[in-house]
């Protein structure tokens, strides 16, 4: 026997397969998504974690010669820490992010 509800305009028909279908649609998407985001948000951590990583060593070199510089003239202190604590807060950034996506795989 079919179930009918009055809309505002007419009588519609609903079917049994409708909310059946809406049912295996819910079970579905309650135990494939999950299944699918996880690994997405450890890889977009992973990535995250690579690109800090990037970050933090470009500017070694260019740290390197300006410490250089600065034990034979004296000159380029601040720059050297500026550069340091560039390098100290993307490599805290991007080891922070490969952590998360650790924890994520484990749990």
């Amino acid at each position: 026997m079919p179930l009918y509800y009055e809309s505002r305009k007419r009588a519609v028909k609903l079917d049994y397969r409708y909310f059946f279908m809406r049912s295996i649609a819910k079970q579905f998407f309650r135990h494939v998504v999950p299944s699918i985001i996880r690994p997405l948000h450890i890889l977009w951590n992973e990535m995250i974690g690579f690109l800090f990583l990037v970050f933090a060593a470009v500017p070694i070199p260019r740290t390197w010669r300006t410490w250089r510089q600065y034990e034979q003239t004296g000159e380029g202190l601040f720059n050297v820490a500026l550069s340091l604590v560039f390098i100290l807060i993307m490599a805290c950034f991007g080891i922070g992010s490969f952590r998360r996506a650790r924890k994520i795989s484990r749990s």
